[in-house]
């Protein structure tokens, strides 16, 4: 069973009062929210739905990143939302696990609150019947002391320990040099 829209909405509205100033950002999860459901959760809800990343941060202040194998971009681990989940926090370990081979037991989460939810355009891919969407990505920071990683090579043609002063995303960046201590 797909992760629940109650445990969705708790979530959002955790984050947003944390982040009251981010409501507008993210008015397009809350009205897909409000339309869909628990289909919120399913990948093949198109007009938008959730994924879990993992922002995951070393002592030295550096963020993992993988290079996704059909994006051909530079990401934070991360993907979509499955059936046996049981949170969107436990999705952003599994996919973690998966991408990276880097183990629950390696990892020490901060928090249950993502640190971030970012919502981005997916390209359509004909190849897989799939419209033009959006993910509504829930990122939660999490540290580590591991540093070897194990790629899961379907997804993923990279990977790499990144400044955080170096992450795109502007607001992310400032979070989590927030929480490395710079």
């Amino acid at each position: 069973m797909p992760i629940a829209t109650d445990h969705v909405r708790q979530t959002v509205n955790t984050y947003l009062s944390q982040h009251p100033d981010e409501k507008d950002r993210l008015s397009a999860l809350l009205e897909v929210l409000d339309a869909t459901g628990d289909r919120i959760a399913t990948r093949t809800e198109f007009r938008g739905h959730v994924t879990a990343g993992a922002v995951l941060l070393r002592p030295d202040g550096r963020v993992l990143q993988i290079e996704h194998k059909a994006l051909r971009k530079w990401l934070l681990p991360g993907g979509h939302t499955e059936d046996s989940d049981t949170s969107l926090l436990d999705a952003a370990l599994r996919e973690l696990s998966e991408e990276t081979g880097i183990g629950r037991e390696q990892v020490e989460p901060e928090g249950i609150t993502p640190i971030d939810i970012d919502v981005h355009p997916i390209p359509a891919n004909d190849a897989k019947g799939e419209p033009e969407h959006q993910h509504f990505d829930f990122r939660f920071l999490f540290r580590t002391t591991a540093d070897a990683v194990a790629l899961q090579v379907e997804e993923v043609t990279n990977y790499g320990w990144t400044p955080a002063d170096m992450l795109a995303s502007e607001h992310l960046r400032a979070r989590v040099l927030v929480a490395a201590g710079r």
